[in-house]
């Protein structure tokens, strides 16, 4: 007899709508808490003239069996299709049961058919037909509602539970769903009970000035519905199309703890790292030299507006028809602080660790393929950028209340350091 728990996994193949049986997982918890995952590609797939591999580095095609322990014996780029903190949440209540009695496993399974990527699960050989029938706009109002009464604890009607299914762990813990609106897909995030300020606005205020500053960010806007505001991100890892009766193209996803071949927990924190991922994106990038100069951007804006937010699930690759690109940047969202002498960022910056200043910003510039003049270069425009936040947030509908309240976020004293500062 054995717990061992086991899960079909098939993928929307490049330029296709339709999902075909591509692996098998099987996952056996053992004595010491630890768990072993055994992956491996079907024979039938593997025969596949057009068959793609999850991740080339780590999945790459053949019929080997994959072991794996990290991420409780799921693979980085199948652990990235699984929803992550609030989606975690809604199939808790949707099963009524409790975190402790669920597996990596039952999260995949009960997760929605339209995960981030182009994998899906089930208990079968074969897919299930589709069935998802999108939200649209004007299901906002019960959607937040819904949203509200599971922060509180309160039930929810099964159907309710089925359309917050937020398809993606893009936006981590806030609660959220997709929204449907005309040929497009987006992510809408919700106001959580816990906000002190209106995040919707301020994340969305805070990727505008990033598009701004030049970086490659999600499109972005807001719906006002009553007194509150959703924030709408489009969704990257879908593409419309009208071929075959019409319907949505999927692009595989990975995140950047998928690229490192980290875990979530603190042991494997030392791989947390700017400049490691931007080593990654010189293996995993069709154009790396534009993506590795892209990451060292979206380093420096976090620091200049501490978004101590860009853990490793923060940022992706997404692939294309032709290969893997940085995806566009989301959940930026600007963070005040009360701290003057130091800010650090969640990932490793150059030379002197997690440390948002200058000096560390430069201090391993050629990793991401620029030399200290060009590095210099690319921070003064971002300083540029950012300086002007207080009158683009107000041109973004921020209230002055909240602007005060956010200023102690932009360009800190310590972030223009030029060499390290001695503890005190």
């Amino acid at each position: 007899m054995t717990s061992e728990r086991e899960a079909y996994i098939y993928i929307q193949l490049p330029g296709t709508l339709q999902a075909v049986p591509a692996a098998l997982l099987r996952v056996e918890p053992l004595r010491d808490g630890t768990h072993v995952g055994r992956f491996r590609y079907g024979d039938r797939f593997l025969a596949r003239a057009d068959a793609v591999e999850f991740d080339p580095f780590e999945l790459p095609l053949g019929n080997t069996v994959y072991e794996f322990t990290k991420l409780k014996g799921i693979p980085g780029a199948v652990r990235d299709a699984v929803p992550d903190a609030w989606g975690r949440r809604v199939i808790e209540h949707k099963l009524d049961r409790s975190p402790a009695d669920l597996t990596e496993i039952d999260y995949l399974l009960h997760g929605p058919q339209d995960s981030a990527g182009n994998l899906s699960f089930g208990l079968k050989a074969e897919p299930p037909a589709p069935k998802r029938n999108y939200n649209r706009t004007q299901q906002l109002a019960g959607l937040i509602a819904a949203a509200a009464a599971i922060e509180d604890g309160k039930r929810v009607p099964q159907q309710l539970l089925e359309q917050l299914d937020p398809g993606t762990s893009m936006g981590g813990a806030r609660p959220k769903a997709t929204i449907e609106d005309g040929n497009t897909l987006w992510l809408a995030k919700f106001p959580s009970k816990d906000d002190r300020y209106n995040q919707q606005r301020v994340e969305y205020a805070t990727l505008e000035l990033a598009r701004k500053c030049g970086l490659h960010t999600c499109t972005a806007r807001l719906e006002t519905i009553g007194n509150a505001d959703v924030l709408m991100l489009q969704r990257f890892d879908r593409q419309h199309t009208d071929a075959n009766g019409g319907g949505y193209l999927r692009f595989g996803l990975v995140s950047g703890l998928t690229m490192l071949g980290s875990d979530d927990n603190a042991l494997d924190r030392a791989k947390w790292s700017y400049p490691l991922l931007a080593d990654q994106l010189r293996r995993w990038s069709e154009k790396p030299d534009r993506d590795c100069a892209e990451l060292f951007r979206r380093m420096v804006f976090n620091a200049a507006v501490t978004n101590d937010d860009d853990h490793p699930r923060n940022h992706a690759a997404l692939r294309s028809g032709r290969g893997w690109r940085l995806s566009p940047a989301y959940d930026l969202v600007a963070k005040p602080m009360v701290a003057i002498d130091k800010r650090s960022l969640a990932l490793v910056v150059g030379q002197y660790g997690r440390t948002a200043s200058i000096y560390n910003l430069l201090s391993q510039c050629e990793r991401f393929g620029l030399n200290k003049t060009a590095a210099i270069k690319e921070i003064d425009a971002i300083v540029s950028g950012v300086d002007n936040w207080r009158e683009h947030f107000h041109q973004c509908g921020v209230s002055t209340e909240d602007i005060d309240h956010m200023a102690t976020a932009f360009l800190p004293p310590c972030f223009y350091y030029e060499q390290p500062v001695a503890d005190a």
